[in-house]
């Protein structure tokens, strides 16, 4: 049980401290898991903020264990997916609000986790980072991700950062709409309770129904078009010319050779 979840008011208050920089992995997965099973469980009626620590938020996908995982079978990653997909599948259709208070760098499926959130407010602080690099790595960007971005940025700026693999500042950020507002790192948990609390708490079943028809084209799509499309997730994360990637990039990050 790593996450906390601390109540401020009405509003509860998830800190995910699963490993120093949230690199997600499946421990990551069932502290997220376990964590909403807890909300629901004893704060079903209340809003949720979602934060890290420190200076991240979340680093995305932990590469030590996932790219070792993309060198072997495909059916293994199949599996592996879909397990992934249900945490983000969790959070982006959870029935009350939710907040990503988005305190400090945030990559990859970190910054998918914060897209998920209903609202997103981001940390003025200048050197922040936030980007997605799955496809400069080797990593398919998932079609049931491509249209959950879509809906939280609109399609221009979803295909841009999932194509490109740029880096933004939480001011470029602001400016294409990836988050809604910025507060300085003092303020910045302040803002995002009181964000959730704009919902009136006789009024939360409202917002579940009203949440729902606002995704209703996302998760149609989802159904139709994107779950389809990730069946070939597998091929493409695990080709040769995939693992080659992968190996550059760990090269490049770490500084020695790959040992998968």
């Amino acid at each position: 049980m790593s996450w906390t979840i601390e109540r401020h008011g009405r509003v509860a208050v998830v800190t995910m401290t699963t490993n120093p920089v949230n690199a997600q992995n499946r421990a990551f997965f069932a502290d997220l898991h376990e964590t909403f099973d807890r909300l629901e469980r004893d704060h079903a009626e209340s809003p949720v903020v979602l934060t890290g620590t420190g200076a991240r938020f979340s680093a995305g996908l932990d590469l030590g264990e996932h790219f070792p995982l993309f060198a072997g079978d495909p059916a293994a990653v199949a599996d592996w997916f879909q397990k992934y997909r249900a945490t983000n599948m969790r959070l982006f259709t959870y029935p009350r609000p939710t907040v990503a208070a988005v305190n400090g760098h945030a990559f990859a499926g970190g910054l998918i986790t914060a897209a998920v959130c209903d609202h997103r407010v981001a940390v003025a602080d200048g050197s922040a980072r936030f980007g997605l690099n799955e496809v400069p790595i080797g990593i398919p960007m998932p079609a049931v991700y491509v249209r959950m971005l879509a809906h939280a940025w609109g399609d221009p700026v979803a295909a841009r950062t999932c194509l490109l693999g740029e880096t933004f500042t939480p001011d470029q950020a602001l400016a294409l709409g990836m988050v809604h507002e910025l507060a300085p790192a003092g303020e910045l948990l302040e803002r995002a309770i009181a964000v959730a609390e704009r919902t009136p708490e006789d009024c939360v079943e409202q917002y579940a129904f009203t949440k729902r028809a606002c995704q209703a084209a996302a998760l149609r799509d989802i159904a139709e078009l994107a779950d389809p499309l990730d069946t070939g997730l597998p091929a493409g994360m695990t080709s040769d010319r995939a693992r080659h990637a992968h190996r550059r990039y760990w090269q490049e990050l770490k500084g020695r050779p790959a040992e998968w």
